[in-house]
């Protein structure tokens, strides 16, 4: 099913990437984790008020011994929001496309935007966005609700100001990439 040819208007679809206790440790700590983590959760109500659907993305790492499902680093942060009617798709690498149920349930609800936040900027979100902006996406990147941890040579800000202006600057395939403020997003929802 083409998205892009479906008699209803393509719906916009809120990604969480990551966001797993796993990756909010002391050992590695993220730029504003509880700023980012309210700002998801106002974003998700947001959405769940709208009808539009909420997604988690949770990164299975077994292959590497780590994030292994049904641990303590696998589970998804206590503080963000889940509701029962939220779906939750596990992945195993940086891209939550690269064989996933991802675009298969973004097709079956009809999703044409994905709204894309979570952690970690330069990882797991930069791979998502870029794949979802080969595979004709519009995209929306929440710039101020996706962090990441010090680098040896970039502080987590730096990082995360660099990729917003990536972002901010790509050219776009025949869907559109962007970049909004949770505040103005959650506006235009409204």
């Amino acid at each position: 099913m083409d998205r892009k040819t479906e008699t209803s208007e393509p719906r916009k679809g809120l990604l969480i990437i990551d966001m797993q206790n796993g990756s909010f440790t002391a050992d590695s700590r993220r730029y504003d984790p509880e700023g980012v983590v309210a700002r998801i959760n106002a974003l998700a109500a947001a959405f769940r008020k709208k009808g539009l659907p909420v997604i988690f993305i949770q990164h299975d790492g077994t292959k590497l011994d780590e994030y292994i499902p049904n641990t303590h680093d696998w589970q998804l942060l206590a503080d963000l929001n889940v509701e029962k009617q939220d779906l939750i798709l596990a992945k195993e690498a940086h891209d939550a496309f690269y064989n996933t149920e991802l675009e298969t349930k973004l097709n079956e609800l009809n999703v044409g935007e994905l709204v894309i936040t979570g952690s970690a900027t330069d990882f797991c979100v930069e791979s998502t966005v870029q794949v979802a902006l080969s595979k004709d996406y519009d995209i929306t990147v929440v710039e101020d609700a996706h962090t990441t941890g010090e680098k040896p040579h970039l502080s987590a800000e730096q990082i995360i100001t660099h990729y917003n202006f990536i972002w901010g600057n790509m050219i776009p395939t025949k869907g559109r990439i962007e970049l909004k403020t949770s505040e103005a997003l959650i506006a235009s929802l409204v």
